[in-house]
């Protein structure tokens, strides 16, 4: 086996909180399914399968590293909101969370000089500094909008903005 005791027990931890943020992102979707927004709804839907492709990559680099799975509980996800900032705002401290977490697992590589997985994680502090920036956006728009005009989200996000389009854009003026 290529992975510490450790470092198994953290990379497990990781794919539970990983499903976490995932049916958190399902439970912020369905809230704007109910509200009649179907762009936010959209945009929450595709983060939630983004955390479960994340914690697949996570599940499948233990198992290349020859460690063994073991997923822990996972606890029920926040399931009402009195309104959308409050919902994104959520989704803005899990990613905050996350991004702390996948953190303490590079520290415990670089204590354990566990090259093969700091080399590994990279991936996930590219992809944490992305999610983070983007979700305090969408924040950031839906304070600025209130709810009376989520309206113009709801544009933006149909548009583009916020996902894959917006993303292209950017690596095209860098």
């Amino acid at each position: 086996m290529l992975l510490s005791d450790a470092m198994v027990a953290a990379l497990n931890e990781q794919v539970g909180n990983e499903l976490s943020a995932s049916n958190q992102y399902v439970q912020v979707a369905a809230y704007f399914d109910g509200e009649g927004l179907p762009m936010l709804a959209k945009h929450f839907y595709k983060q939630a399968s983004e955390e479960r492709d994340h914690a697949m990559r996570f599940v499948k680099y233990l198992m290349d590293a020859g460690g063994e799975l073991a997923i822990p509980a996972i606890p029920a996800p926040q399931a009402r909101f009195q309104h959308a900032a409050e919902a994104v705002e959520l989704a803005l401290k899990s990613e905050l969370k996350v991004t702390k977490q996948i953190n303490g697992i590079v520290d415990l590589a670089i204590k354990e000089s566990d090259h093969l997985s700091k080399n590994a994680l990279e991936w996930f502090v590219n992809e944490q500094r992305e999610e983070v920036a983007s979700m305090d956006n969408l924040l950031r728009m839906v304070k600025r909008a209130g709810e009376a005009n989520l309206f113009f989200i709801e544009q933006y996000l149909m548009q583009g903005g916020g996902g894959e389009a917006a993303d292209e854009a950017e690596a095209k003026a860098d």
